[in-house]
């Protein structure tokens, strides 16, 4: 949920930040130690998400789209040719095996609580796979799904149903901007989303008390000021839950917050804080690692945190002392140099669609949701995707999904394998990226062109397969209509690939499309995978 603005007025100087009170400021290019402590509003308890009234007139309110928040240019000068193209044949013949979809969250979608009503756009998907459930959280609204027959068995509500009983801006507001993830240490689903309609900002925050999503919740505001927090990000750590955020003062963009929200007060509801460190201008749009598998990190490992440079990834180490913040550090970040590559779009907008001149956004100003990590024992991994150009004629700059490995992130780190996905000259855009057990991967996006309509789809490659390839692409669902309306050119804005904590092998994808032509009518796919050789 943002307001564009010129890219060239998103620059402000260091002294400027401090002078609007955006709190401790850190360059991002030196050692940091003491972080910005401030606590989180508390004390009231969701008794039962089932026993709360929503209230009733948030899926009723006015169609709005959220424009779109751009960040400064970070992927440097020039518009270099994309050097990680994969070439030849695929390491096998298909991608994982598909097991089964369903309608999500969005137009034509209904539950034991009612009718989804589209109100806004982009969707802001993202869903999460527990022990025997899936949750779906889209821009304003959520529901729950039973595991093993993706029947629903809650919603579709108000995602501000969960802070009822906490008041505030947290009940009042329904801003989207959400994220759900499961604590698989824990059993624990954490829910959160911005409350941003007026200052001060919060990121609302709901930690389950069971493994059950539609049982009882410890509730969490914590405040921002009159910093707008946009398009936040939740990686479960050891240690912490960690949110990153794109920080604006009105339309000027003012660095990356990276915070910490305390964990393990917040999984038995006690009061809790969070530390923060604010980055210059020079970063955005950075990712908290967000820890998938039976493995936890190392004792006592930082979070990793990543976002893009020119043709590199940066990363950072997040260290948090919650006995003593002043020992709390975010490391300078670690430059790894990639092969070269020029944003989709330049970061803005120029899907085409089927049938229609208006075009869809990239959002490729960005790395996409999660930054997924993995520790394997002998090594661990980070895997995480963006969308690039690379068609070469301005006739025809098609995009492709580029997609990492990242391996000893905790010593020296190293690009262990990397490609762009672009079969042919097909736009394919919004991914998300995630590795089973055995070090298999997946990678779901949205695919559309002037001949076809939006569409889902996905590929994977085994951990034997030839590094740097994925195998043939398969669908997901073909879209049947185009976005429309009035110059509505905002999708997505994320995508969500998560791995079941259960059998750490079945891929749970959700994406947008349109099943229709139209304006503010955008649907939801919920689908699982998983390749034949994981058990």
């Amino acid at each position: 949920m943002t307001a564009s603005f010129p890219r060239a007025a998103s620059l402000v100087m260091p002294a400027l930040l401090l002078a609007m009170g955006v709190g401790t400021f850190y360059a991002g290019n030196a050692s940091a130690a003491g972080a910005e402590v401030t606590q989180a509003q508390n004390g009231a308890t969701a008794h039962s998400l089932r026993g709360t009234t929503p209230r009733p007139d948030d899926f009723a309110k006015g169609q709005k789209e959220h424009p779109m928040h751009p960040l400064p240019f970070l992927d440097g000068p020039g518009n270099p040719t994309d050097g990680a193209v994969q070439s030849g044949s695929v390491g096998s013949p298909f991608a994982p095996t598909f097991g089964s979809g369903r309608l999500g969250v969005g137009n034509g979608f209904t539950g034991p609580q009612g009718t989804f009503t589209v109100n806004s756009a982009p969707p802001d998907i993202t869903g999460a796979v527990g022990a025997t459930q899936y949750v779906e959280v889209v821009n304003s609204g959520l529901a729950v799904f039973d595991k093993a027959t993706k029947s629903v068995i809650y919603g579709p509500v108000p995602t501000n149903t969960l802070w009822q009983s906490l008041g505030g801006s947290c009940a009042a507001d329904n801003d989207g901007d959400a994220t759900v993830v499961y604590d698989k240490a824990a059993g624990r689903w954490v829910i959160s989303q911005f409350a941003v309609t007026a200052a001060p900002y919060y990121e609302c925050v709901a930690v389950s008390q069971t493994s059950d999503a539609t049982g009882s919740y410890w509730l969490y505001a914590f405040p921002y000021g009159s910093t707008f927090p946009d398009y936040p990000k939740m990686g479960v750590w050891p240690d912490a839950y960690y949110e990153t955020f794109n920080m604006f003062n009105g339309n000027t963009f003012a660095g990356a917050k990276l915070c910490a929200y305390d964990r393990g007060k917040m999984l038995t509801g006690a009061p809790a804080t969070q530390q923060c460190f604010q980055l210059s201008t020079s970063y955005g749009g950075v990712l908290p690692a967000d820890a998938d598998g039976a493995t936890a990190p190392p004792a006592g490992s930082p979070n990793y945190l990543m976002n893009f440079g020119a043709s590199s990834l940066n990363l950072w180490k997040f260290h948090v002392d919650w006995t003593n913040s002043a020992n709390s550090t975010l490391g300078s970040p670690t430059v790894i140099g990639v092969s070269s590559f020029a944003t989709a779009c330049g970061g803005g907008t120029c899907v085409p669609q089927l049938n229609t001149r208006q075009k869809l956004d990239s959002l490729a100003d960005r790395l996409m949701y999660r930054l997924a990590y993995r520790n394997f024992g002998g090594n661990e991994s980070l895997v995480v995707s963006h969308s690039v150009k690379v068609g070469t004629s301005k006739q025809n700059p098609y995009t492709g999904v580029r997609w990492y490995e990242v391996r000893s992130p905790g010593a020296t780190p190293v690009v262990y394998q990397q490609s762009t996905f672009s079969p042919d000259s097909t736009f394919r855009w919004m991914p998300s990226v995630a590795m089973d057990k055995l070090g298999d991967m997946a990678i779901g996006y949205s695919a559309s062109s002037s001949s076809i309509y939006p569409a889902i789809r996905y590929t994977g490659r085994l951990s034997s397969d030839p590094l740097n390839t994925m195998q043939t692409e398969a669908s997901i669902i073909a879209g049947g209509g185009a976005q429309s309306g009035s110059n509505l050119a905002r999708w997505g804005d994320y995508s969500s690939m998560t791995l079941d904590p259960v059998d750490d092998c079945t891929f749970w994808y959700a994406n947008e499309y349109e099943s229709t032509t139209g304006a503010f009518n955008w649907s939801t796919q919920i689908a699982s995978f998983k390749f034949p050789t994981c058990n």
